[in-house]
């Protein structure tokens, strides 16, 4: 966790074969998970954040995939925050919600059934 911004970017480049420039976001995670840096560039250069925790470890995503003695994975918005946050997907649990069944109406109608996607 020596690394600073061009470091990572060539890491990205070369380790991983991505575009560093493309507007992804790259997020790093140190070999005992107490220390996370991301890096990610925005039109005029690279931004790099970083945290460490003063006790205890990152909740890190299992099944990443290994290439060239480097874990990799892509992560959601939703999941990065829930890394940072210390927040196990493992372990949630998903709790259904209620959802009204369809009346009598709209079963009769020609219109088409609204649908919901959830993208994970």
């Amino acid at each position: 966790m020596r690394k600073g911004c061009a470091s990572l970017a060539a890491v990205v480049e070369n380790a991983l074969g991505q575009n560093p420039y493309a507007g992804d976001i790259f997020v790093f995670v140190g070999k005992h998970k107490n220390r996370v840096k991301i890096v990610a560039w925005d039109r005029s250069g690279f931004w790099l954040c970083s945290k460490r925790l003063e006790q205890g470890t990152f909740a890190v995503p299992k099944g990443a995939a290994v290439e060239n003695g480097v874990g990799t994975m892509p992560l959601s918005p939703a999941q990065i925050q829930m890394l940072l946050e210390g927040i196990d997907v493992h372990h949630a649990t998903y709790h259904a919600h209620y959802h009204r069944p369809p009346s009598a109406a709209a079963t009769t109608t020609s219109a088409p059934a609204s649908a919901s996607t959830l993208i994970t």
